[in-house]
């Protein structure tokens, strides 16, 4: 069978090219990709090239396919596999292997597995780290931002405090505690904000910051304090470049207490040092960013480590467990990791859309992967609608839906797009 895929050959070098896949092994599953998020990770991957940690070292002889966040159906199942898996089955991937002692990952690391394809073969080793995952949804947009909530998930999971006198390390955001959320009105950050209401275990106050008054204003629209309220959470967001004295501030707004919690969603040192600030007695700072420069550096204040017990963690990436934790959220209608999504594009804009993606304001850029299209805003979908019917089609659906992405406008899609 053949597929169509962006494939990396080294730093800044991505393809899209047709080739034919090999005839699937006993072991392996063949799988067409609809729908693929595309990450800030991949990004690194792209202009790190073989320097990156998951990427090999050969790619300009065996090129790698990118995207780590893909949902699609299953077409044929290889023997070894096919009590657990069958053809048509809807599937999300866990990409994170490290269980299996093993740093490769699909969408960075393999040659016919990852999501900006059309069609991919399934590896043993993913089936055998139990990352492949069965879906039942109707819509497959949900199944590739079920990779990034794991990734929110894993980190809340990750978060600790240590009871005063003891040694005994308690996973988890302080319940009821302080939490803050730095930078925290990108698509990760909104993700964040939706889990840390819906989730078991909530905060007492969450504060979300941002020098961005406009993204700050669209997650006040999501997640508005009367929501939150009602799940007996004070929200409050702060635009940090009008506040003269943020630490002070926002201290503040605890009593002077400091948080419990801090998430840093910006791989900036300023804000690094302001979350270093803001922890109080027991306070974990989590660096959830990762930065693309391995050099990257901030300062901490180790006398508040020693005293007041402050400490710091960071995660890359969610286990398998908090990707279905995502999907139960999800089928629960708990969480809805659409918010994120800003712009959609077809296979023919990965290659763009990921090199450039820094530079592209707004939320995730979800891909269909069978479907020729050029990446767009949701917000531009009535200005495009003016001279092209099968846009203002879909501007009518996602209008009414206050221009969050959704079924109707996924299914539109795929029945009229361009197949690529």
């Amino acid at each position: 069978m053949k597929t169509k895929a962006v494939r990396i050959y080294g730093k800044k070098d991505l393809r899209l090219e047709e080739f034919e896949l090999p005839p699937i092994k006993e072991n392996e599953i063949l799988a067409r990709i609809v729908s693929d998020s595309i990450c800030m990770s991949s990004y690194k991957a792209s202009i790190q090239g073989a320097d990156h940690k998951r990427i090999p070292k050969d790619i300009n002889n065996n090129p790698t396919i990118l995207g780590h966040e893909f949902a699609g159906v299953i077409l044929e199942v290889g023997k070894k596999w096919e009590k657990k898996f069958h053809k048509g089955q809807k599937f999300s991937i866990q990409p994170a292997m490290a269980h299996m002692g093993t740093l490769n990952a699909p969408g960075y690391s393999y040659r016919f597995i990852g999501g900006d394809a059309t069609h991919i073969i399934i590896p043993d080793i993913v089936m055998e780290a139990d990352c492949l995952l069965p879906y039942d949804g109707e819509a497959f947009f949900p199944a590739s931002l079920s990779e990034p909530m794991s990734c929110i998930v894993g980190a809340f999971h990750a978060s600790y405090h240590i009871p005063p006198g003891t040694y005994n390390h308690e996973m988890g955001i302080r319940e009821g505690g302080n939490l803050a959320i730095l930078a925290g009105t990108g698509p990760m950050g909104l993700g964040a904000i939706d889990y840390a209401l819906h989730q078991e275990r909530r905060p007492g106050l969450l504060v979300v910051t941002d020098i961005d008054e406009s993204r700050l204003a669209r997650a006040a629209c999501l997640f508005t304090p009367e929501h939150a309220e009602k799940e007996r959470i004070k929200l409050v967001y702060i635009n940090t470049s009008t506040v003269e004295n943020p630490v002070s501030y926002i201290r503040n707004l605890t009593g002077g207490k400091g948080f419990d919690d801090v998430f840093v969603f910006a791989p900036v040192k300023q804000v690094v040092e302001q979350a270093d600030t803001l922890l109080g007695f027991d306070g974990c700072l989590n660096f959830f960013a990762g930065p693309s420069n391995p050099e990257f550096r901030a300062e901490f204040n180790f006398y508040n480590v020693h005293y007041a017990f402050t400490h710091i963690v960071g995660t890359s990436g969610g286990n398998t467990n908090d990707m279905r934790e995502s999907l139960l959220l999800m089928s629960k209608g708990k969480i809805n990791p659409a918010v994120m999504i800003t712009h959609i594009g077809g296979l023919d804009s990965v290659i763009e859309t990921t090199l450039n993606l820094p530079d592209i304001p707004g939320g995730k850029k979800l891909i269909y992967t069978n479907i020729s299209m050029p990446l767009f805003a949701l917000e531009k979908l009535y200005e495009m609608g003016q001279s092209d019917s099968f846009y203002n089609g879909l501007h009518q659906i996602v209008a009414k839906n206050d221009y969050i992405w959704c079924l109707e406008a996924e299914r539109y899609l795929l029945a009229n797009a361009k197949s690529i």
